[in-house]
């Protein structure tokens, strides 16, 4: 029978670590800011900004939401940035995407400090990454590997597949995996013969964003699955996981909802943290 891998024990455990850590920060004089510039008025950036303002509240971090006209210019955008990252007040800064059309994302994420990068994807911090260095980690990829961790799921040695190449996720994520001693493959949209790869995988992520894509009949006896998917169906939310006959052969398998989904804001919330320790300096952290 598969151990379900729910986000919401992961998240309990992080936010007793980190009420403590804010706690212990601000007896030094530190309060732990995070700055969330959204353009627009696009629905779903909302929600996830709210979100995001709520676990701020409940850890005691302190958040201020810079909501930009649609029509506003890549200058004016950049601008403002410039000014958080020059904002001693100001521990971290999430530039929340997608950027309205003509906008354009990666250049505007360089005028975010690289010591302020609360989300992990400004270019310089995906470098530090590929180094193997320590940098801002991106928060869905961060909550995998803390989710795997959680519920004792060896990497070591292991073959893991990542089916999904995206720079917020897939990429990230299978360097992540490469890091903790994984034997990785990257599989995507022009992958050939992705059951032969998937059925001999230990580990298997799926962040494609195609509903129920991955079978049971794919996946090797007793392996582990992450299910990054989020696909609005007409029977309602679905991952990239056909979760029924996954979850026969799966040993680990994570829900959708209730599993990696919860991670991303809890680790967004932990990278603003290191953020914040790490410009307190070494006394920073208990």
């Amino acid at each position: 029978m598969s151990t379900i891998m729910y986000g919401a024990p992961c998240v309990d455990q992080l936010t007793l670590d980190q009420s403590r850590r804010v706690e212990a920060l601000r007896e030094k004089g530190v309060n732990v800011t995070l700055a969330v510039v959204r353009v627009g008025d696009d629905p779903a950036s909302e929600v996830y900004v709210r979100n995001k303002k709520n676990a701020c509240a409940k850890l005691g971090i302190v958040s201020r939401e810079i909501h930009l006209p649609g029509d506003t210019d890549q200058e004016t955008l950049e601008n403002c940035l410039d000014a958080l990252s020059a904002d001693d007040g100001v521990t971290g800064i999430l530039l929340q995407l997608p950027l309205p059309a003509p906008l354009k994302e990666q250049e505007a994420l360089l005028h975010i400090a690289p010591e302020k990068d609360a989300d992990g994807f400004r270019s310089g911090n995906c470098g530090t990454l590929i180094a193997g260095g320590e940098g801002t980690l991106p928060c869905t990829p961060r909550g995998i590997l803390y989710m795997l961790k959680y519920y004792g799921v060896e990497m070591t040695g292991k073959r893991a597949v990542v089916i999904g190449r995206s720079a917020i996720v897939g990429k990230p994520c299978a360097l992540m995996l490469l890091n903790e001693n994984c034997t990785v493959t990257v599989c995507h949209s022009k992958t050939q013969n992705l059951e032969a790869i998937t059925s001999e995988a230990d580990i298997v992520v799926a962040a494609v964003g195609k509903a129920e894509m991955i079978k049971g009949s794919m996946l090797k006896e007793g392996c582990a699955v992450v299910d990054v998917g989020i696909n609005r169906t007409p029977e309602g939310l679905k991952g990239d996981v056909e979760f029924e006959s996954a979850s026969k052969k799966a040993a680990f398998i994570s829900p959708v909802p209730g599993g990696v989904g919860k991670m991303t804001v809890a680790m967004l919330m932990e990278n603003v943290i290191d953020l914040a320790e790490k410009g307190a300096g070494p006394a920073g952290r208990k």
